[in-house]
């Protein structure tokens, strides 16, 4: 049986310059620019990461509501019968699995539940934490979630960075809260009245969102607080687990296979990475007419595209790992963070390809081959002209080759 065509999704933001733009709202901001209008950029790419399509929305659409256009193009622009569709917990809500993707014939999908629900399954039982001593992946299934797959995975190392970023965050928001309580206290000009004192502990909590940890208890002339140690336990045991949900039946994909397909999410942040910050700088936007923003996004992915295959020709000269599929199937875990592969490992230590060549990033390699020239020459006393290039050097002939182009293009 096959999959079909499994299909990654995800959505981000772009702020805007000016605010003339009928795409330009205001909304959830990914790039921490209070105030800012911005724009909701939808992009839909292949397995391995390769962008096929991008889609602009008005700044305030949430990101569910980006998924039924994406439907349908799937299936009219592209043509495609059996698709697997990929989105985090975010995207694929229960009501965009009932109302968008559950009337559509041989659409699948992939994607993880909420820590609430993980909560839920193992509280009535469906959910054996136990098991997880002697492995890092287990196929359950629950009555809550009839005619799906459940893959629940414990990683160590998420669980370690979990426990300490709640650790940092609760010892923040103790100090914060107990500068409140002091001010209360004091001698010289006390915080008083009800409303001033919660408007002062609302900013701390806010701050580091993790109030759900803490009881308070706010009078017009004191505040006291307290950890609850039962709820900070209960999700500490949740530390490193995550559940991937899935309606593709065992015999399509493995468990393995899924975990790995929703793992590939991670593929489309790179897209919007290089978009937003590495390489091509989509913003500032400051294009105001609807057609031209559209033009635009789609110009940096139609760029974006073009880097894409770049970095896969050019992997052997790149500080990219072109070994990594054959690490993966040694490491014996889908759930373990990836592992560079010996290869990767001694290119980056040396500094150098197997066949001697300087290794670069993909930057660093533009930059390089950006110094060939191309030279008009004019011979004296006729003036007739010639086209002459210089002689590239051996990084710039093998990039070349590796290209499959003529330095004499």
């Amino acid at each position: 049986m096959s999959a079909g065509s499994l299909v990654l999704y995800d959505v981000t933001s772009a702020y805007f310059e000016g605010r003339r733009s009928p795409l330009a709202k205001l909304g959830h901001n990914r790039d921490g620019k209070k105030g800012k209008l911005q724009i909701v950029i939808g992009m839909l790419c292949n397995a391995q990461g390769c962008p096929v399509s991008v889609q602009v929305f008005e700044g305030v659409t949430g990101d569910p509501k980006t998924l039924a256009p994406q439907i349908r193009k799937l299936r009219e622009r592209f043509g495609l019968k059996r698709i697997t569709l990929v989105g985090d917990r975010g995207m694929l809500t229960e009501a965009r699995l009932r109302e968008d993707i559950g009337p559509e014939d041989g659409l699948d999908w992939i994607t993880a539940l909420r820590a609430p629900a993980i909560r839920e399954l193992v509280d009535c039982g469906s959910l054996q934490l136990s098991i997880f001593d002697q492995t890092d992946l287990a196929q359950i299934t629950s009555p809550d979630y009839p005619g799906e797959r459940l893959i629940v995975c414990k990683n160590p190392l998420l669980a370690e960075e979990r426990a300490r970023k709640r650790k940092d965050l609760l010892e923040a928001t103790q100090k914060g809260l107990s500068l409140v309580a002091t001010a209360t206290t004091r001698s010289n000009r006390p915080l008083r009245g009800k409303d001033k004192i919660a408007l002062r502990v609302g900013k701390v909590l806010n701050r580091f969102k993790v109030g759900k940890y803490f009881g308070i208890e706010i009078t017009d002339e004191s505040f006291r607080f307290w950890p609850n140690d039962t709820r900070i336990a209960e999700d500490a045991e949740l530390d490193g687990f995550y559940v991937i949900r899935t309606s593709v039946p065992r015999e399509t994909l493995s468990g393995e296979e899924t975990v790995r397909a929703y793992k590939g999410l991670s593929r489309v942040e790179r897209v919007f990475r290089s978009l937003k910050s590495v390489d091509l700088k989509v913003r500032p936007i400051r294009h105001h007419l609807e057609r031209r923003v559209r033009a635009h996004v789609f110009l940096c992915m139609l760029a974006y595209y073009v880097e894409w295959h770049m970095r896969q020709a050019l992997a052997p000269m790149l500080f990219d790992d072109e070994h990594k599929d054959e690490v993966r199937d040694l490491t014996g875990s889908v759930v373990a963070p990836a592992r560079r592969s010996p290869q990767a490992q001694h290119k980056a230590q040396e500094r150098r390809t197997e066949d001697g060549v300087p290794v670069h990033s993909f930057q660093t390699l533009l930059e390089d081959l950006a110094t060939l020239c191309r030279n008009t020459v004019r011979v004296s006393p006729t003036d007739a002209t010639f086209i002459d290039f210089t002689t590239p050097t051996p990084v710039q002939a093998k990039a070349f080759t590796l290209l499959g182009v003529s330095h004499s293009m």
